[in-house]
């Protein structure tokens, strides 16, 4: 029992330290790459970032304002853990926004103010990237893009695009801003929205594999025990003549390799065979999303 707790306190803190490290990528995006730059993005932060351009008020003040009324929504629409988190990740964001700015030689300048965009913007998308996995957010358009991705087919850097033009269209309202600090913002989103959907769906990627071994009980034990549901099939080899089993086995991308050597740790001559499942649906993968509510029949009214 004591070994289990141990495991679980183990298995918390190294899920906070991925998502430290995403929030700590997340802010150097905007404190080394687009704030010192005069550019901005999409987001809360981006409207922080578009306030701190216009009045001089720090971003990260307005950010965890903007975040503290926003974290009801994250409670009321996904769950506790989810605002726990978030509550993590929008105090330790207000902290790295604050002192971050403090080490100058952490502020990256390019001549070129095109790639400062796309650098920052995939930077920061790795960091978002990163906290979405493990059931946080850094607040902002975050929420939205994931309440929508929870009942609706659209990827979260659809959301993103989206809502994100609005925001950075504001900063045409701010004096001295001009037509192309406004280009090279939506260089950034467009960056930011293209990559948050390759680490995430990258991540969610499912493989279906075969397995064909004569110690096909063994493996498909060893199989369950991982939580993946495992199916035999009959089989009967043509030139030998002989009934035996096939394994299916569907999972997720990251899990490939574990299940591979525990296969090959078993039977060291079995032969798999692995391809990519672009859509899987079902238990202990994604849900079909339509985006509709079916009604159900009230069968005593007939």
């Amino acid at each position: 029992m004591a070994a289990f707790n141990l495991k679980r306190i183990v298995s918390v803190l190294w899920d906070y330290a991925i998502v430290s490290f995403g929030t700590l990528l997340y802010c150097l995006a905007w404190t080394s790459f687009l704030i010192p730059n005069g550019t901005s993005s999409g987001g809360g932060t981006g409207l922080c970032t578009i306030i701190y351009f216009a009045t001089g008020l720090p971003v990260a003040y307005s950010f965890f304002a903007l975040n503290a009324i926003l974290l009801i929504l994250a409670f009321i629409s996904l769950g506790k853990s989810f605002g726990f988190k978030t509550i993590y990740v929008i105090i330790l964001s207000s902290v790295l926004l604050e002192f971050l700015p403090d080490y100058e030689q952490l502020v990256v300048h390019f001549d070129n103010r095109l790639l400062i965009s796309v650098v920052g913007g995939l930077v920061e998308a790795v960091g978002i990237g990163i906290i979405l996995l493990r059931g946080g957010s850094s607040g902002g358009t975050d929420i939205a893009a994931m309440i929508i991705n929870k009942y609706w087919p659209v990827s979260p850097g659809k959301v993103y695009l989206y809502s994100d033009f609005f925001i950075i269209a504001s900063i045409l309202l701010i004096p001295g801003k001009t037509f192309e600090d406004m280009i090279y913002s939506y260089a950034t989103v467009l960056t930011f929205s293209f990559m948050v959907d390759y680490v995430l769906l990258g991540q969610k990627s499912s493989v279906q594999i075969l397995v064909f071994s004569k110690k096909y009980k063994e493996v498909a034990d060893h199989i369950i025990e991982m939580d993946r549901g495992v199916t035999a099939l009959n089989s009967v080899g043509w030139y030998s003549g002989e009934e035996s089993k096939v394994l299916l086995i569907v999972a997720r991308k990251s899990q490939l390799h574990q299940i591979v050597s525990i296969i090959k740790e078993i039977d060291n001559k079995a032969f798999v065979s692995v391809s990519t499942a672009t859509s899987v649906y079902g238990e202990g993968f994604e849900e079909i999303k339509t985006g509709l509510k079916l009604k159900k029949k009230d069968k005593t009214n007939g």
